[in-house]
């Protein structure tokens, strides 16, 4: 893992660490980890709101985290290191978080159109049994990252869309849209027709669904693309220069002579990462309309690098 960016790699730490206590806490003491940390239905008795970031390191099985963790590792490590760590851990966060809502949202239309169907309730009567139910609703339970992972899956798309890439079983490498696009026909087609093979397929389509509302807001914002400064970024690099400013008048006066070269040293400093900005810019400009195939290796590297830092 040591060349993983760093967000990409600790998410799969915790996930493995939180898959073995699972199994260490419940052999050892009888806890099932899923029911105090699973994203239970909003309205059952055992329902706490910090299970809408939990959850999303809760796995039901050895499958279930091994092909989420796979496809963290292939993509992950890609979108953030075009994004840079702090901007992929808030997507990643955020749309965990809108698919666990987009879980929540679909069990409880579910919920109602059963008991609707038998015993022809509205809704603000369906909510008046369902709080009575709020026992029995404890079963409705929701584990994975599967959601924050298609939103990455989407991610890895729009960045890439002309990237080829092989998806078993087929013999023969498509481009990323089409990946993407397949994945989420596969996935409405089972909330439709499977709805209850206990697969939380809403809550894939939901973590798609914030992930793409909020790359079309991040293109409106952030100086036309992916690869711009976002104002946050602005905001904080001014805060920056400006404590630099403080931090050199409390150092004291010194010599003209200091004064010169330390001048000449941040002018170097700025100029030199001015330039490198530049050219960052450019290399993801040229992803943006050529796809990340169409880099060189310098440029794969550059990158990489700049990511990083």
């Amino acid at each position: 893992m040591g060349n993983l960016p760093n967000i990409t790699k600790n998410l799969l730490i915790i996930n493995a660490l939180a898959f073995i206590m699972m199994y260490i806490v419940k052999g050892s003491m009888g806890i099932d980890l899923n029911n105090v940390f699973g994203l239970h239905f909003f309205m059952a008795s055992d329902f706490q709101v910090y299970q809408l970031v939990t959850y999303m390191f809760m796995h039901a099985g050895i499958e279930h985290i091994a092909f989420n963790m796979l496809a963290l590792w292939m993509f992950g490590r890609v979108v953030e290191t075009v994004w840079g760590p702090r901007k992929f851990l808030f997507y990643y966060i955020f749309c965990g978080i809108g698919a666990g809502v987009m879980q929540e949202i679909a069990q409880f239309f579910w919920l109602y159109s059963t008991l609707d169907s038998q015993l022809s309730l509205g809704v603000f009567d369906a909510f008046s049994v369902m709080s009575q139910m709020s026992e029995q609703l404890n079963g409705l339970t929701t584990v994975g990252a599967s959601g924050a992972i298609y939103a990455i899956l989407l991610a890895f798309g729009m960045i890439f869309p002309e990237e080829r890439i092989f998806i078993f079983p087929l013999p023969i490498p498509i481009k990323a849209k089409w990946f993407v696009i397949f994945y989420a026909g596969v996935e409405l087609f089972s909330a439709l027709a499977t709805p209850g093979d206990h697969v939380a397929h809403l809550a894939h389509l939901g973590g798609m669904l914030f992930g793409f509302l909020l790359i079309r807001y991040w293109r409106k914002s952030i100086s036309g693309h992916y690869g711009g400064r976002s104002r946050g970024q602005e905001f904080f690099d001014k805060m920056r220069t400006s404590w630099e400013k403080h931090s050199r008048k409390q150092s004291g006066p010194t010599d003209n002579s200091g004064s010169y070269n330390r001048h000449v040293s941040d002018w170097d400093y700025n100029s030199r990462k001015k330039s490198q900005q530049e050219e960052v810019d450019r290399i993801l400009d040229k992803i943006r309309k050529s796809g990340y195939e169409s880099l060189t290796r310098e440029e794969k590297q550059t990158l990489f690098d700049q990511s990083g830092k």
